[in-house]
């Protein structure tokens, strides 16, 4: 699993690794197996079962259970730990992260959360890290946003405060992870644009609608 992070697409590289195209395959001769694999990868982590992923890629139970079957097969060590982090969870009443963030676990836990959180809360613990150190670099952090973080700088020294962010997500990454280190992209906006995340931009034209209509009234 590792390496199919370093390859630089995972999810091409899960494919390969499962035997399901050939080590010469690319995004563009297989568009289709990779997209698969990748809702498949995606999917696990949060427990998704066949019916779920069949759902998602509009294919057959039997389709989605064998790319779980290959998935299992391909990162028996990952499922070994994520399956024991379900169990112990199960049986001592408590998970945690590596800095100690701790989830109790009550009689109707539902045993996907479990399985969930290792992931989620030591991203959480990561993006808490990246923030403090990029923080405490001089870098001018307006908000994290999910699994990223909202920056700004003069346009004089965007490019060296940007760096330095990504400096320091990487950092906090190789703490959590025990050395390994997550990559990360960069999007710019610059006046007089604005950053808007996509999947809220209904919502923002919505209420920009309804403060025009407001402020019409009166």
């Amino acid at each position: 699993m590792k390496a199919a992070y370093r390859s630089g697409d995972p999810y091409l590289e899960f494919a390969k690794q499962a035997g399901a195209v050939p080590p010469t395959a690319t995004k563009k001769t297989h568009a289709g197996i990779r997209e698969q694999f990748k809702q498949c990868a995606l999917g696990v982590q949060y427990s998704m079962g066949e019916t779920s992923l069949a759902a998602r890629l509009a294919r057959s139970p039997a389709d989605a259970r064998e790319l779980l079957r290959l998935h299992r097969a391909t990162y028996p060590r990952f499922w070994r730990w994520s399956d024991a982090a379900v169990s112990y969870g199960m049986l001592h009443g408590s998970l945690w992260t590596t800095f100690g963030w701790k989830v109790q676990v009550g009689p109707d836990v539902n045993p996907r959360s479990l399985a969930n959180f290792p992931m989620q809360a030591n991203g959480a613990e990561m993006l808490r890290l990246a923030c403090c150190l990029g923080t405490e670099r001089g870098i001018d952090i307006c908000a994290p946003v999910h699994d990223a973080v909202l920056i700004e700088a003069p346009v004089a020294e965007l490019e060296a405060k940007v760096a330095a962010m990504q400096s320091a997500m990487e950092e906090a990454s190789a703490i959590v992870l025990g050395g390994f280190r997550l990559r990360s992209e960069v999007s710019h906006v610059h006046y007089p644009g604005r950053y808007m995340d996509q999947r809220g931009a209904t919502m923002w034209n919505l209420v920009l609608d309804l403060l025009a209509e407001v402020v019409g009234e009166r």
